[in-house]
């Protein structure tokens, strides 16, 4: 049987023994004796997995579902260009076409198109589609998918790394 060292869920150092459960806003974590003190202690032995009641009631049948497996999101993700108030601006002007001439040729009011050029307000998918086939540009851009699986990110990170623990 091998064993293997814990690792403080907070601050990162190694544990030494059996680590301390403990819950913190919600979360459980498996803290060294140092970091118990920010949460709650959790007794996993005296935790009842359901609370009984007088009443008999079937238990619920919801499953959690665990997060999408990447296959679900398989393809390029795309996002609105930075600029993209300016791009639309500066093309529109180039056509020499006034804000009311460009929202009657995609259809849309007027006063969204001065919004969307003033940076006030981002436009939908389907203004924007409108917009990219009208002035025959593009305003969209790849961009890079995020490994939720974690193998490309240090498995040694902590919530120490990311919080900033506020000492009182």
């Amino acid at each position: 049987m091998q064993t293997t060292q814990a690792q403080c869920e907070i601050c990162g150092t190694e544990i030494k023994g059996r680590p301390t459960k403990v819950n913190i806003e919600g979360s459980e974590l498996e803290v060294c004796s140092k970091c118990a003190q920010y949460g709650t202690s959790v007794d996993t032995k005296t935790q009842p997995k359901q609370q009984v009641s007088g009443k008999k009631t079937a238990p619920k049948k919801t499953e959690k579902k665990p997060y999408p497996t990447k296959s679900k999101f398989e393809g390029p993700t795309y996002e609105l260009v930075e600029g993209y108030d300016q791009i639309i601006r500066d093309k529109r002007e180039q056509l020499e076409w006034t804000q009311e001439e460009l929202a009657a040729k995609i259809k849309e009011k007027e006063s969204l198109i001065k919004k969307i050029e003033r940076g006030e307000i981002v436009p939908e998918d389907s203004v924007r589609k409108k917009l990219e086939r009208t002035l025959n540009l593009q305003l969209t851009e790849k961009v890079e998918d995020i490994d939720m699986d974690g193998d490309s990110a240090s498995k040694n990170t902590t919530l120490g790394d990311i919080v900033k623990i506020k000492r009182e």
